[in-house]
């Protein structure tokens, strides 16, 4: 398991501005985008060898936080090295007046890792609702779906489950080191 930060879409377009982001915000992310260190204090870790001390990290990582740049920091853990061998997206097709009530319900519930609403792209994609769920067993998974179905009532006019076929690589926020220009 390892420890990542994740950009939201337009932060990571903002974060390619060189502007947006200054010297030592550039040098936290480039020392946390192959994962935070799994030590007891990971702040420090980072910390040290950028001359500052852990709570600076922590503050300009929350501020990065608050401003969109890094959308959460979060346990990416290795579901096929769980043992979880069936990974399934579900999209759902939910009623627009109870999506975001019942969006955080599902995102709330324990055997879902991922969960965000996505705009319709009508005619050929109806669904606005997504829910990564993992099981042993695509029966595992299927139940789950099943409970979520129940869950989402008559919200929910259709579903479908978007079974992995392989491992994507999992990546947080990506800057390219670069070296300081004079203007």
């Amino acid at each position: 398991m390892s420890v990542s930060t994740c950009p939201s879409d337009q932060a990571t377009r903002e974060a390619r501005d060189e502007n947006a982001l200054d010297a030592l915000d550039r040098a936290i992310v480039l020392a946390t985008q192959s994962g935070l260190p799994l030590v007891p204090d990971p702040w420090a870790a980072i910390a040290g060898p950028l001359g500052i001390d852990g709570s600076e990290v922590r503050r300009r990582m929350q501020r990065m936080l608050d401003s969109g740049v890094i959308r959460r920091i979060a346990a990416v853990p290795n579901h096929y090295r769980l043992g979880y061998l069936a990974n399934g997206m579900t999209v759902w097709d939910v009623d627009d007046a109870h999506i975001d009530r019942l969006g955080r319900v599902v995102a709330a519930l324990p055997g879902v890792s991922h969960c965000y609403r996505r705009p319709r792209h009508l005619p050929e994609w109806s669904y606005n609702l997504f829910a990564m769920l993992h099981g042993h067993t695509r029966d595992d998974v299927e139940q789950q779906a099943e409970a979520l179905c129940s869950l989402l009532g008559d919200a929910c006019r259709d579903h479908r489950i978007l079974y992995s076929s392989r491992i994507l690589k999992k990546t947080g926020l990506r800057l390219a080191a670069r070296s300081d220009r004079q203007a």
